[in-house]
Formats: structure tokens, sequence, C-alpha cells
């Protein structure tokens, strides 16, 4: 199974893409969309909705694992990266990708083996599990692997297997 990660964003977009086969995954690519900043918020939803159309045109992924939005401190920020998620999972919808939404605990959980992991911890391990030399940059695209493992692993369960129509959380 292919899958694609995305850290979703507005001025970082991070991407993972990996293929699993069972409890092992191999890294296929990584990297990061970037809007420049000053342009105006359409103009850049637009650059990432058509550089999302040309990931999964690229890497044909089977399935598709995005961040849930966590507000933390700046609201501001917040409601800009809900429009940059929204982009994305309107391509993903409209190019008929099935898409998963993990919360950053459980991409920690399935990961590191522990929901309130430190991002440090995440990013080792996620290069440890991908036999990667270095942790991947920029942190977006690490953590856009790191959700990408995290849906991999929650794709092998036995429930799933069972009913592949189950949408599992972990």
């Amino acid at each position: 199974m292919r899958i694609l990660g995305i850290d979703p964003g507005v001025a970082t977009i991070g991407f993972g893409v990996i293929d699993s086969d069972g409890g092992t995954q191999k890294m296929v690519q990584y990297g990061a969309i970037i809007t420049k900043a000053g342009l105006p918020l359409a103009t850049r939803l637009l650059q990432i909705g058509d550089d999302m159309e040309e990931l999964i045109r690229r890497f044909e992924p089977d399935e598709i694992s995005v961040e849930e939005l966590f507000f933390s401190k700046n609201i501001t920020t917040g409601i800009a990266v809900a429009h940059g998620r929204g982009i994305i999972l309107y391509i993903a919808e409209k190019m008929g990708v099935p898409i998963y939404e993990y919360t950053p605990m459980q991409v920690k959980q399935s990961v590191v083996g522990y929901g309130l992991a430190e991002k440090r911890q995440v990013m080792d391990m996620t290069r440890r599990l991908l036999k990667l030399k270095a942790i991947p940059r920029p942190d977006d695209a690490a953590d856009a692997l790191a959700l990408a493992i995290c849906h991999a692993r929650s794709a092998t369960s036995l429930l799933r297997r069972k009913d592949p129509n189950v949408k599992e959380t972990i």
C-alpha cells in the first residue's frame, strides 16, 4: 500500500510518501510545499491545491493520512492552517483518494508508543523506523512521514482486515 502523509499548513505543507507491506514501511519521497509569504491567501491556497494534485498524480497513493487540526495558542494561525487543510481534503476527495485523519496524540502513540512523546522523539523514531541516515527536513516533512507511518500501522490492524470499511482510531 502506498500512503501519502500530509502535515497541513499554508506557508509550509509537509508531505511524506511511504510504501507499506505488512509490518514494514519504506520511505519513497518526502518534502514540502512552500508558499511565498506576502501573497494573498487565495493565491497560496490555489498553489497548495495545484501542488497536491501533482503529488497525487506523481505518487499515486492508495490512501492519504492527514493531521487533524490542533489549536494551541494562536487562533489566527490555526484559521489559516484550516484553510490549507480544507484545500488538501478537497483535492484528495476530488481525486478519489481515501482520506484518514489522525490527532497529534494518535501519531505519537503509533510511532513512539507514548501519546505524550516530545516532537524530537517522534522525529528520531520516524528516522529509525524508515532506516534513514538523518531526520528528514524540514520538520513538516518528518511530521508527514510520521503521519504515514501512523496510518500504515493502523491499516494493518486485525479490525481493519475483517472489515475494510471500518475507520479505526488508535
